[in-house]
């Protein structure tokens, strides 16, 4: 282990191997740090600020680190970027919980660690980048969205201030806006000063927009070996597959489960019938499986009550999240607990599209949602969370699900080689088009009002700002009035409207 003591992010004060320590490098902390990573490419860096020397928990960096291609920060004092970058950045990421181990791009040059092999990947792109602060983010960043673990890791340090201080400038904001997003992104974040900071910073704008944008750079790490130290010894895994009308469909899926090279233990469905006085059709259920199945039949609709529901009588050390018009190989579960043990992983979110679709993400990510239909999940990580039922017959509850798992110290990594086809049955013959009660009367709500729930729930203000203009951007092309005063005062209402009838759904919420 390499530690690389700085002085302020400006300069280095000392570098260690082990315990011994080196000479003969520069001051400069960029040109050391790359410097370093060259001399020791098997070594793991440590970057630790002079004052924090004797606030390491060394105990922790094993568990933090437990494969080579992680990257992990403990903001103690400070944090470069400040929620600022919300009007940049919608995804979770940008949004850390500093209490847990939280995934996140976001680096702090208080303490952190990265292999020396993962840094090389960068030398190319960003050697020029003099800022340490700046370089860190920026490969976290570029990283995170090429298959780099990174995190926020508050068990790096034994004591941490509650009242962090952030360093970037106005300037660095809108470079990195420019470097690392779409450009279109840094007029965003320049819109949102002038409305919601009465700022109007165009010499930072200028200054960024033609600066190299590093947003569509390929960062390869095929050729850096992976084998979490993590270990996961009991496999035991039980099925939830909440399902309404669609029997044939979920015939099918059990059929794929039963001929797993893997058997799960148990497999729970939830079937929902809304039509009174009948009972399920579903007789082959009977049958002789070679895993229990456990059936509730319920009058209550709903695929948000339907998994927790079904949760409630999990037994095994694993879920399995399945829909009911799935298709998958009989290695899925066997290949799956692969990668969930290469990985130390706590929830897999497998690939999932259409037979007609193509597969956009090809490298093994942390994933900024959560599939409700195709993720396999640790059973410990449930205990704490449950389906908001006030998404019920509307959109985000899964996103939600995984905002509650990341809240609770909980990654959530997608893997492209395991592979769920996604069928997209057709609708069972009793469902039944749910008219909700603010489609009945103008003014119509913009955005859905569970949309609006999930952002009041998991956004920061300056996330929900970005979104509330993006948003209106977005729609003016499509709807009938092209007068802009007018325009804006309809979406005002219907904005106003959205969040009246978000804070009704959300007393429904468990």
């Amino acid at each position: 282990m390499i530690k690389l003591i700085h002085q302020h992010s400006k300069k280095v004060y000392a570098v260690y191997k082990d315990r011994e320590q080196l000479s003969g490098y520069s001051e400069n902390l960029v040109k050391t740090f790359w410097k370093l990573a060259e001399d020791f490419p098997t070594e793991k860096i440590i970057w630790i600020e002079e004052a924090q020397q004797n606030n390491l928990n060394e105990k922790a960096f094993d568990d933090v680190f437990h494969h080579h291609l992680i990257m992990a920060s403990c903001a103690i004092k400070s944090l470069y970027f400040s929620s600022d970058i919300g009007y940049v950045d919608q995804f979770p990421f940008a949004n850390i919980n500093l209490e847990v181990q939280y995934p996140t791009w976001l680096m702090s040059s208080d303490m952190g660690g990265i292999y020396a092999s993962v840094v090389l990947k960068f030398k190319n792109e960003f050697q020029n980048i003099s800022n340490f602060e700046y370089l860190l983010n920026a490969i976290a960043k570029l990283g995170q969205h090429h298959g780099l673990f990174c995190y926020h890791a508050p068990q790096l340090a034994i004591k941490i201030e509650k009242n962090l201080e952030y360093t970037a400038t106005v300037v660095d904001l809108f470079s990195f806006a420019f470097q690392f997003y779409k450009k279109v992104r840094g007029i965003i974040l320049l819109l949102c000063f002038i409305r919601y900071k009465k700022k109007y910073p165009l010499k930072s704008l200028i200054f960024s927009c033609l600066k190299t944008n590093f947003f569509s750079v390929e960062i390869d790490f095929s050729d850096i070996t992976i084998q979490s130290s993590k270990a996961s010894i009991d496999h035991s895994i039980d099925v939830v597959i909440p399902t309404i009308g669609r029997p044939k469909h979920l015939l099918n899926v059990l059929e794929d489960l039963k001929k797993q090279n893997f058997l799960p233990q148990k497999v729970i469905i939830v079937e929902q019938n809304p039509d009174k006085g009948t009972t399920s059709d579903f007789d082959f259920i009977i049958e002789d499986w070679p895993f229990e199945i456990q059936h509730i039949f319920t009058h209550q609709t709903g695929a948000c009550n339907a998994r927790n529901s079904a949760l409630q009588r999990v037994t095994a050390s694993w879920v399995f999240f399945c829909d009911d018009d799935n298709k998958f190989e009989a290695n899925l579960l066997e290949s799956a607990f692969s990668k969930i043990e290469k990985y130390g992983l706590e929830v897999l979110v497998t690939a999932y599209r259409t037979k007609q679709e193509v597969l956009l993400y090809k490298n093994p990510k942390q994933w900024g949602t959560f599939g409700a239909g195709n993720t396999i999940i640790k059973k410990a990580c449930l205990k704490e969370v449950a389906f908001d039922l006030s998404f019920e017959y509307g959109y985000g509850e899964d996103m939600d699900f995984g905002m509650q798992l990341r809240n609770q110290g909980i990654d959530i990594v997608y893997h492209p080689e395991i592979e769920i086809v996604h069928l997209k049955a057709p609708m069972g013959g009793f469902r039944t088009k749910i008219i909700k009660p603010w489609e009945q009367k103008e003014p119509f709500p913009k955005p859905s009002p569970t949309v609006m729930r999930f952002i009041q729930k998991n956004y920061t203000r300056a996330q929900r700002r970005a979104y509330k203009i993006i948003l209106w951007l977005k729609f003016y092309k499509v709807q009938d009035i092209k007068n802009p005063l007018k325009y804006r005062k309809s979406m005002q209402k219907r904005w106003e409207t959205s969040k009246s009838w978000a804070q009704q759904i959300s007393k429904k919420a468990i």
